[in-house]
């Protein structure tokens, strides 16, 4: 199993076992193991007993998989580690595709957004401008119509 990268989780409030295990690659019974091992695993329990995982919970499963299964922590070491420095800090680092990505994605937004915003400005400069010259026209033409009388 290769180098454990961020998991762009759902956006929801709880997560079943068989979901967090399909998210993180982490067997059901090795996630069940962790819960007895890692403060940081609480799974609320249903009132039909099984297991909901909240965001925090998933994310401390991801940092305990980024220890233990790239960087070779012991489960010792694991646990001091998430003491010591939390669950955040612990988890794995994201790809640099995927910061590449979102930058794009966000600069190709402001991109559009500028250039919706320069349209709008250039269409109405051009309309002012048209009114003037239709302004200037018709001043043209009723001086002509009073010559031609003359």
């Amino acid at each position: 199993m290769g180098v454990a990268s961020r998991v762009a989780l759902p956006d929801k409030l709880y997560f079943k076992i068989g979901e967090v295990a399909n998210l993180t690659g982490v067997k059901q019974h090795v996630l069940r193991y962790w819960e007895s091992e890692f403060s940081h695993i609480k799974p609320q329990k249903s009132k039909t007993n099984q297991r909901l995982y909240r965001r925090r919970d998933v994310e401390a499963v991801l940092a305990v998989r980024h220890l233990l299964y790239d960087l070779k922590f012991t489960i010792e070491g694991a646990k001091k580690h998430l003491s010591e420095t939390g669950v955040q800090p612990s988890l794995p680092p994201p790809k640099p595709e995927e910061i590449a990505a979102r930058a794009r994605a966000e600069a190709l937004e402001e991109a559009s957004t500028e250039v919706t915003r320069v349209r709008a400005q250039l269409k109405s400069e051009h309309e002012i401008q048209l009114l003037s010259l239709r302004h200037e026209l018709a001043q043209f033409l009723k001086k002509i119509e009073t010559i031609e009388e003359d």
